[in-house]
Formats: C-alpha cells, sequence, structure tokens
C-alpha cells in the first residue's frame, strides 16, 4: 500500500470514533431496589420501543453498532481529544473491557495488573485504597475519572469502565498537578443506541459470588439509556488460626446513565456512579529478619478479628455536554459532584500473631470528601502560514473539601471496639482546597509527516490545612509539554518528548513539608510505535528518564518529611498488544528499571542511602495474556506476571542501607471459554500453581500482603 493510501486509510478509521467521556454487613449482599427498578424500566422501553417500530416508518441512524476494542485499543481521550493511542507522541497502555473480562479482573487493582512497571502499595494510616507506583513513583495523587481527578481514598471498580488508560510519564500539562510516574484514568462505559445487553454470573472457590449486569436500551432516535449493576462477594484462602475470622469483600455498585443527541451536533450525558463496600481489611504479615515471615505466609495467616471494619460509598454525578461545531472542532464541558465516605478499623500485620491481636498497631479513620468540578475543552484543527495546526486549550476549576477523624475505643485496650461515626474527642484533620486552571497546546505539521507539540499550562492553588498545625498554601506553577514526531508511514511513528510536573504540600488532603517548594518532576521520553498485521497489532517501545526533586513521603502519619532531596528512574519498555492471526491474540508488556536516590533529605537525611534503589521499584516486570481460538466457540488462554525484588523502608537514622525486602514472584492464570451469539460460559484459574507471593508492600517496610492463592472461578454471560 503507498503512503497516501495508507494515511488516507488511517484517517477513515478514525473518522468513526465517538467521543469519550470523560448499615448492616448483609445488606450488602443484595443489589439496591432503584437498580431492580430501573431494569424493569429497561425492560418495559424495550418492549414498547419494538411494539411502536413495527408501525413507525423507518428512521436513518447516523451511529455504528457497538464495536468493542480486543486488546489493541483504537481510541482513547487521555490527550484531551479523541485519538488513536498510536498517534500520541507519549507512552500509552491501555487496559481493554475484553482484556478484564476474558481475566476475570473484577477490580481496577486486578486489571491493572497489565500494566508493565507498576507495583502496588499496601496501605496504613490514612493512605488506604488503590495505591500503585508507576515507574517508581507512587501514583494516589494521579488517579482519574474520566479526565477528572479521582484522588479520594477508596476501592475502585470495573464493573462501568470501558478501558483503562495508562499514560506514562509527567501529565501535568494535561491534567494539572501530579507525579512523574504517569497518569491512570479510568474510562466509563456510555449510552450507544446499539448494543448488547449482558448480564452474568460468577461462582468460585473461597466464597466467590458476583451477579452483574450492562443494559443498554435506545429509548428514541437520538437517546440512549444504560445501565451497569454488580455484586460481589468474596472470601479468602488466609484466616485467623484461633477465631478462623477470614478477609473479606462485599462489594455493589451502580451506574446508571442516559445520554441525549447521539449522533448530532449537540450531545448531553446525565450519569451518576454509585459504589458501596463493606469488606474485612488484609492488612497481610509482618517481616522479621528483613524477610517475610514466611511461615505465617504459607500457613495462611490472618491478623483480623471479625470486628475490623472497610466501608466506604462513593457517589460521583456528571453532566457532560459535547458541542461539535464543525468536522475539526469540538467544545466539551463537564460538571462533576462527587462524595466519598469511608470508615475503617484494621489490625496491621505487626508484631506476634496472638490469640488476641486487636492491640497490634490497629487503624482507625474515618473520612468524608467532597469535590467539585467544572471542566471546558475546545479542541480545533486548521491551517495557518502554511502549517497545519491541532489545538487544544481549556479552562479547569476545583473545589475539594474533606474531613478526617480518628475513631474512638468504645471497649477495652485488651478488647477494643470502633464503630463508625464514634470519634475522639481530638480536633479533626480539614483540608479546604479550590485550583484555578487553564491551558494550551498546539500540534503542528511543520513539514510533511513531522509534527512538533507545544504545551503550557497555569494552576492557581488555594489551601488550607488543619490538624496539630495550621497551614494556608498559595501556589501558582507553570507545567510544560513539548513533542516531536515523525511519522513516514500510517503504520510507524517515532517520537520525543518531555513533559514536567508539580505536586505541592497540602495536596491530596495532607500537610508534608511546608517548608520545602512543591515537588518538582521532569521526564524526557523516546519512543517508537508500529502498527502490524494489517493494523491488528500494536508494538511500541520506550526509553525514558524521569527526575524528581524535594519528594514528600507517601505517608499520612507523617506531617513534614522529606523522603529523599532528589531520585531518578531510568528506563527501557517493550509491549505489544492484538491480533497476531484470526485465532490467535496477545497482550503483554516488558519493564526494565534502574532507580536510584541521588540526594537525600536535608537535614535528617541518611547519607547511607545515596546510590541505592528506592522502595517497592523491581527492576524488571513482565506481563503477557494470551487466547487461540479453537473450532465450535471454545478459546483458551492464560498468561503470567513477573516482578523482581522489591525494597521496603525509608532512609531513616543514619544506619547503614539494610532494608525489609520481598523476593521476586511469577503468578500464572489460565482460562477456557464457550462462546455462542446467546451466552457465553467461562471457566477461569488464577494462580495455577498455589504461589506463595507478596503482591502490596507498605512503604516503610513495616509488613507485606501476600497475593491471591489459587482461586477457580466459573462464570456465565447470557446476551440479549
Amino acid at each position: 500500500m503507498k503512503k497516501q493510501d495508507q494515511a488516507g486509510a488511517h484517517a477513515r478509521a478514525l473518522d468513526g470514533f465517538t467521543p469519550l467521556f470523560g448499615a448492616e454487613r448483609p445488606a450488602a449482599r443484595r443489589l439496591p431496589a432503584r437498580a431492580a427498578v430501573l431494569a424493569a424500566c429497561l425492560g418495559v422501553a424495550n418492549g414498547a420501543l419494538a411494539e411502536a417500530e413495527k408501525t413507525l416508518s423507518s428512521v436513518t441512524v447516523t451511529a455504528n453498532q457497538e464495536q468493542q476494542d480486543g486488546y489493541r485499543a483504537t481510541k482513547t481521550r487521555v490527550g484531551k481529544v479523541v485519538q488513536d493511542p498510536h498517534d500520541v507522541p507519549q507512552a500509552i497502555t491501555t487496559v481493554t473491557r475484553a482484556l478484564i473480562e476474558e481475566q476475570e479482573a473484577n477490580s481496577l487493582r486486578e486489571a491493572l495488573r497489565n500494566v508493565s512497571g507498576l507495583t502496588f502499595n499496601a496501605a496504613e494510616g490514612g493512605r488506604a485504597g488503590d495505591n500503585m507506583n508507576l515507574r517508581g513513583f507512587y501514583t494516589f495523587g494521579d488517579m482519574y475519572l474520566d479526565g477528572i481527578r479521582d484522588t479520594a481514598q477508596y476501592n475502585r471498580e470495573v464493573f462501568n469502565l470501558e478501558q483503562i488508560d495508562v499514560l506514562r510519564g509527567a501529565a501535568a500539562m494535561l491534567f494539572g498537578r501530579g507525579q512523574a510516574g504517569g497518569v491512570i484514568n479510568q474510562v466509563s462505559k456510555t449510552p450507544m443506541l446499539y448494543g448488547i445487553n449482558k448480564v452474568g454470573v460468577g461462582v468460585g472457590t473461597d466464597g466467590f459470588r458476583e451477579i452483574k449486569a450492562d443494559l443498554n436500551q435506545r429509548l428514541a432516535d437520538t437517546t440512549a439509556l444504560r445501565l451497569n449493576v454488580m455484586n460481589r462477594d468474596e472470601g479468602s484462602a488466609r484466616s485467623n488460626p484461633y477465631t478462623g475470622t477470614e478477609p473479606e469483600i462485599h462489594r455493589m455498585g451502580f451506574a446508571p446513565s442516559i445520554a441525549f443527541g447521539l449522533g448530532t451536533n449537540h450531545e448531553v450525558t446525565l450519569s451518576h456512579l454509585w459504589v458501596k463496600t463493606q469488606d474485612r481489611p488484609d492488612y497481610g504479615i509482618p517481616f522479621v529478619n528483613k524477610r517475610p515471615n514466611e511461615a505465617m505466609a504459607k500457613a495462611g495467616n490472618y491478623y483480623g478479628v471479625d470486628g475490623n471494619f472497610d466501608d466506604s460509598e462513593t457517589n460521583v454525578s456528571t453532566l457532560n455536554y459535547l458541542f461539535k461545531i464543525s468536522p475539526d472542532t469540538q467544545w466539551r464541558t463537564v460538571l462533576r459532584a462527587a462524595n466519598y465516605k469511608r470508615a475503617y478499623w484494621a489490625v496491621a500485620g505487626q508484631g506476634t500473631l496472638t490469640a488476641n491481636s486487636t492491640q497490634q498497631q490497629a487503624k482507625t479513620r474515618q473520612f468524608d470528601t467532597n469535590n467539585y468540578v467544572l471542566q471546558s475543552d475546545l479542541n480545533t484543527a486548521f491551517n495557518l502560514l502554511g502549517m497545519r495546526h491541532e489545538l487544544v486549550t481549556g479552562v479547569e476549576y476545583l473545589n475539594e473539601d474533606s474531613i478526617r477523624w480518628a475513631l474512638r475505643n468504645l471497649g477495652t485496650a485488651s478488647n477494643p471496639l470502633y464503630k463508625p461515626g464514634q470519634f475522639t474527642t481530638g480536633a479533626p484533620a480539614t483540608y479546604k482546597g479550590e485550583t484555578y486552571s487553564a491551558y494550551v497546546q498546539d500540534t503542528l505539521e511543520f513539514i510533511p509527516d513531522w509534527k512538533l507539540t507545544l504545551g503550557v499550562r497555569r494552576d492557581i492553588m488555594r489551601s488550607e490545612y488543619f490538624t496539630n498545625a495550621a497551614f494556608s498554601g498559595n501556589f501558582s506553577e507553570n507545567s510544560y509539554r513539548a513533542g516531536l514526531s515523525w511519522q513516514p508511514t500510517a503504520a510507524q511513528h517515532y517520537y520525543a518528548g518531555w513533559s514536567d510536573s508539580f505536586s505541592p504540600t497540602a495536596d491530596l488532603y495532607q500537610l508534608s513539608g511546608s517548608q520545602y517548594p512543591a515537588e518538582r518532576s521532569k521526564v524526557i521520553e523516546l519512543g517508537s510505535k508500529w502498527l502490524l498485521a494489517d493494523g491488528n497489532v500494536s508494538l511500541r517501545t520506550s526509553l525514558y528518564r524521569a527526575v524528581k526533586d524535594w519528594e514528600r513521603n507517601t505517608d499520612l502519619e507523617s506531617t513534614a518529611t522529606i523522603l529523599t532531596r532528589k531520585r531518578q528512574s531510568d528506563g527501557i519498555e517493550l509491549e505489544v498488544a492484538g491480533r497476531i492471526t484470526d485465532k490467535w491474540e496477545v497482550f503483554s508488556g516488558v519493564s526494565y528499571i534502574h532507580a536510584e536516590i541521588r540526594e537525600v533529605a536535608p537535614g535528617n537525611g541518611n547519607p547511607n542511602f545515596i546510590g541505592q534503589a528506592p522502595r517497592n521499584t523491581p527492576r524488571k516486570t513482565f506481563n503477557l495474556w494470551t487466547t487461540y481460538q479453537l473450532p465450535y466457540g471454545f478459546k483458551v488462554g492464560g498468561g503470567m506476571e513477573y516482578k523482581s525484588r522489591r525494597y521496603g523502608g525509608s532512609p531513616t537514622g543514619t544506619a547503614a542501607f539494610n532494608p525489609n525486602w520481598v523476593d521476586s514472584y511469577t503468578r500464572w492464570d489460565a482460562m477456557v471459554s464457550y462462546d455462542q451469539p446467546k451466552y457465553t460460559v467461562k471457566f477461569n484459574v488464577q494462580n495455577i500453581f498455589d504461589k506463595v507471593y507478596y503482591d502490596a508492600l507498605y512503604d516503610n517496610g513495616g509488613f507485606t500482603v501476600p497475593g491471591q492463592a489459587r482461586r477457580f472461578i466459573l462464570s456465565t454471560e447470557y446476551k440479549f
């Protein structure tokens, strides 16, 4: 195919894109009544519409039937405009819905196992919930839902997600303050004029039970309604040897959305996400002689007691308006109100496990956070001075209001009892922040096949933090992005990029070293992307250097700690995704990171840590998932996840470098499915060889959490 023909085919493929927008414990086992009512309404509406279609004249609809990606994503809005990830001059990993469903990955955490260079942090103090490191840097300030900050501390589910985009490297120009590792953006499911309704049930070992549904209904020519619901319970292979108590997960979710004007120049989408969790958390096991307590891990011992709880309720309401001014110009405005409530009492895995371990570093906390966001983006393309320009500009207002309490012991020292809403007499920690942002980015094709991207963002942040000490912060910071791309054909992309980011103290509802300047990160990246097998397979490589100054401690228990003055990560990544043949599909990534502490904290830093590797940053990670389509609707698949040795512990005092650490591990999974037009039956085996491995590592090295034991899950899905 000639170069011009390839480019034309590529452009025609992009033309088809549609924008992505941006109690009592037993109650957790029941779906909410409103979900049942709305599901019934869907059925009535479906029947009424079918009857009407028998008598009404035919209507021409401009939308296409749902085309779900396989493992190779073909669209993303992580760069503020709808693009093929192949065209973005920055490394992107996209975990698609097909990959999530085949692996039976039910939480965001499980889905992110497909991202090389990513590790999990165990929680303590206030930093409970989804907490990951990417390229060696923490990301809990870089969580987004449809392009809007989602940094509250809770456990995220995937039942309402279309895909997960991980934009690697500093991204403050596009998203605002953040870190050097990258942005994790969750992309919600939205209504479609055509779609397949699905209802599924799954059962498995260790008390696994799940019911979920994805229902989409066209209500009129350009109006559609979608409803996603989920209810899941999980037990564990681990238990307290004295009481028999196990870690438990009880989660349910309800996500209705309605869209008007689909396929027209004015599209309006209104959506709500409600997630409730009632878990008994697992804080893992302690270290002994710098290693995890192997005897406890192999015996499946668990520190928790029956009274432990981790209860949360999340409500996120979003109004999205898309105005297609012309084929080359779109204006998108989003208004969001979100409330996050959470309370927990958890026993950390430290000390000696006894018949009454409730005195072993019990952690109690309750949060109530409200976020309000107004975001407006304009993108347009035009010719000026003989060059093609792709301009993206926007403004954003973010209001954050959070309060945090410690819970009061209603029992005794030897037999404690905690309940949500029972606070200590001490003053709560409060955080109030307002951020005003504006950005502009232009990508210009200055000669054929060569594009230059330049962008700048201004963030003005006003914050007030109060706990034992009060702090008011006023920050005005610029963030920049630059990239040079060469695309000699539609199937090839070579780029060089530079980006930076910042994160001031009092961000993320914590005070951290107010006497020091904001964290600053700078990332330079060289990369290449290829489309192979007629565009069905994407292959990308990237080589990067990330430098971070004035890194704060990630533990909320510390109020004025600088972990390191300067850190640096040098790395290389390789990733492949797509359909190699009509029957064989692969998703795989490998990452090598050389991370190093370059300068320690001034005043109290330990010089023995200079030149050493930072915490929870394995040098090598590798992930693989592959499937093969057999005759008669059968499919077999499997994969693995590998992480090399990781350190725990923070540089303190003047001791020699001798941190806790966990071994490398390899976990294998497998799947077989039988797929028919109306139904699918699937059998998954997670951790086939029942490998004892350590999944999450606490930042300060006190404990680590063993990973998923071998589990069997049988699921079925009915499609209509």
